[in-house]
């Protein structure tokens, strides 16, 4: 199913109006393994959050999620699986992100697991994008529910 036939499906068993809109349909992470690994977890209940760059939104013009946001996750091939709902969007430097904060992202069991894996990704992101990772670089902590399966 594509991103457009599970949101007119969404919309319609949820009783939203025309307006009602998503945001963006999107993968995780930038391989395929880790892009369906990532969705499963959070099919599963497992990740309910996500961090981003606020380099990556400003390098590619998009606007910052904020709360009540509807997205739509796909796999790696761009099947639509779900909808989610963002509930809560803070904005810190990277270095100021806890483990009780870093935790909801249900990928590592420490703060210095989650760090070395998101340092990865944003070294390769910006290399990508045209930023350069610091310790000071802001970050976009995105709390989540899945509000609906495809």
């Amino acid at each position: 199913m594509n991103s457009e036939e599970l949101w007119n499906k969404f919309k319609k068993e949820k009783g939203l109006s025309e307006e009602v809109n998503y945001i963006e349909s999107f993968h995780f992470e930038l391989t395929e393994y880790w892009a369906n690994a990532l969705l499963d977890m959070v099919l599963e209940g497992t990740k309910k959050a996500t961090s981003s760059s606020v380099c990556a939104y400003e390098k590619e013009g998009e606007r910052i999620p904020q709360k009540g946001d509807y997205s739509i996750v796909t796999d790696w091939d761009g099947n639509a699986r779900c909808v989610i709902q963002t509930t809560n969007v803070r904005i810190m430097p990277f270095q100021d992100i806890t483990y009780e904060i870093c935790k909801l992202e249900g990928e590592d069991d420490t703060l210095e697991s989650w760090q070395k894996g998101h340092i990865k990704f944003f070294q390769l992101e910006g290399k990508e994008l045209g930023y350069e990772f610091t310790e000071q670089m802001p970050v976009i902590f995105e709390e989540f529910e899945v509000v609906y399966r495809g």
